[in-house]
């Protein structure tokens, strides 16, 4: 259900662009994300940086698609996200000895530090590579093209990525023991 929460302002972006224009969609995305963010904070009374993050993207960004009239900075939006979860994920690594990765997913399983490094690198490596890939779609393919690869294509890459780790992993969440059933007393009758 997060998922769809966290996906809820691409999918208002992508039929309002099918329905209007980019134009549309810009002023739709922006108004989802604070509406979102709204949402999160009645919720929760709190909001995750990187939310607040987006949120600042896509007013700026999406600000700049509106005043100037071209769609040329919205389609920067999403590399400029996927490049600063990048940074903020190396970086915090890197020069502050913080995996975000573990910090998020610890609780859910224990695996070996350098198990921890490697899956923070790899999570380094997609979203660097998404950010080009989304620069590449956005400049050699219609806008047409480009939207529906923001939801869909970002959206299945991502769900790949995912299942591929849950098979890497596999191998060191330990498998449950089975326990013995307990077998009823055997008694002597008299």
């Amino acid at each position: 259900m997060k998922f769809l929460f966290d996906l809820f302002p691409v999918i208002l972006f992508f039929a309002a662009f099918k329905a209007f224009d980019i134009y549309v969609a810009t002023v739709v995305v922006i108004v989802a994300t604070m509406a979102q963010i709204g949402w999160v904070w009645h919720r929760h009374g709190k909001v995750d940086t990187m939310l607040w993050v987006s949120l600042g993207l896509v007013v700026v960004f999406g600000g700049a698609t509106l005043a100037l009239h071209d769609e040329t900075f919205i389609k920067w939006k999403p590399t400029i996200l996927y490049w600063l979860f990048a940074a903020s994920l190396f970086g915090s690594a890197r020069f502050f000895g913080k995996n975000l990765i573990r910090t998020m997913l610890e609780q859910q399983m224990e695996l070996p530090g350098p198990i921890w490094a490697r899956l923070n690198y790899a999570w380094v490596g997609f979203f660097a590579v998404m950010g080009v890939l989304n620069l590449w779609v956005a400049f050699n393919f219609s806008t047409d093209t480009w939207v529906s690869f923001k939801l869909f294509g970002g959206m299945g890459l991502m769900i790949v990525f995912i299942v591929l780790q849950g098979l890497f992993l596999a191998r060191y969440i330990p498998e449950e023991k089975e326990q013995p059933v307990p077998q009823p007393a055997v008694t002597e009758k008299e």
